[in-house]
């Protein structure tokens, strides 16, 4: 991918499966690439693919702030923002107050305030590229899955407002909307609804016209081309890599 080699990225949720497929990616097309996650990273595997880690709670914004800073400390000025992050909870009318607070906290909130701290990086560099993660959920309803849609939905609002907002200082925003990946989220998200996980896998890989659920590095070489040069006359945009989920 043009344009990549020696910029600095951030990518949030860096040790899930698409945030970390992401990183590594990034890595291997010559970014410095900082890891956000809740998560301690016990196996290290920031380090093993060269990356630096920083253990960040995106719902609080000092610690946005501080890691913000130590990136830029360390790598120089952050152009590239990576927004996988998220939290799942999968409820519909019965969702209680505290289910709307812990997702929206991270999933929309936690999403804005990182950008918050990493767009004045973007406009001392006059130039920068944020992609949030949405997906097939922002698109359509799903049945029990109000909550996680309602902020896909609004991960894709989000990123036609600040596209608008940021495109004068040559900062581009678009959404990256992955159909059903195969990842240890889905696999989780199987066992906490008490699902078969290759009931669902079969009923997931009917959903798409290609007959499989994705996989993560296919969700990556998104990531990258939306990073990289060869994107650049792309923003506020929706980059669907669902395998044919929303032609049906």
């Amino acid at each position: 991918m043009k344009g990549l080699k020696g910029k600095t990225a951030i990518v949030t949720g860096g040790l899930g499966d698409l945030g970390y497929a992401s990183a590594i990616r990034l890595q291997e097309e010559g970014c410095n690439v900082a890891l956000f996650d809740l998560k301690s990273d016990d196996d290290k595997r920031a380090g093993k693919i060269g990356c630096a880690y920083f253990q960040v709670d995106i719902g609080d914004e000092k610690q946005i702030r501080q890691a913000c800073e130590q990136v830029k400390n360390r790598f120089g000025l952050v152009t590239i923002l990576v927004n996988t992050a998220a939290h799942f909870v999968f409820k519909s009318i019965d969702a209680a107050p505290e289910d709307w607070d812990a997702i929206l906290r991270v999933n929309v909130m936690g999403t804005s305030l990182v950008a918050k701290h990493v767009v004045p990086q973007m406009k001392a560099a006059g130039q920068g590229s944020i992609i949030n993660f949405s997906s097939v959920s922002g698109f359509v309803g799903q049945a029990n899955f109000a909550t996680y849609n309602a902020t896909k939905f609004a991960i894709r609002g989000l990123t036609k407002c600040w596209a608008q907002d940021l495109a004068p200082f040559n900062i581009r925003v678009n959404s990256l909307c992955p159909g059903y990946i195969y990842t240890s989220a889905f696999v989780n998200s199987c066992k906490k609804l008490g699902l078969d996980i290759d009931e669902e896998d079969r009923r997931a890989s009917e959903m798409h016209l290609l007959g499989r659920q994705g996989r993560p590095e296919e969700v990556a070489a998104a990531t990258a081309f939306l990073a990289s040069d060869d994107a650049s006359f792309m923003t506020g945009s929706d980059l669907l890599v669902d395998g044919g989920y929303l032609a049906k």
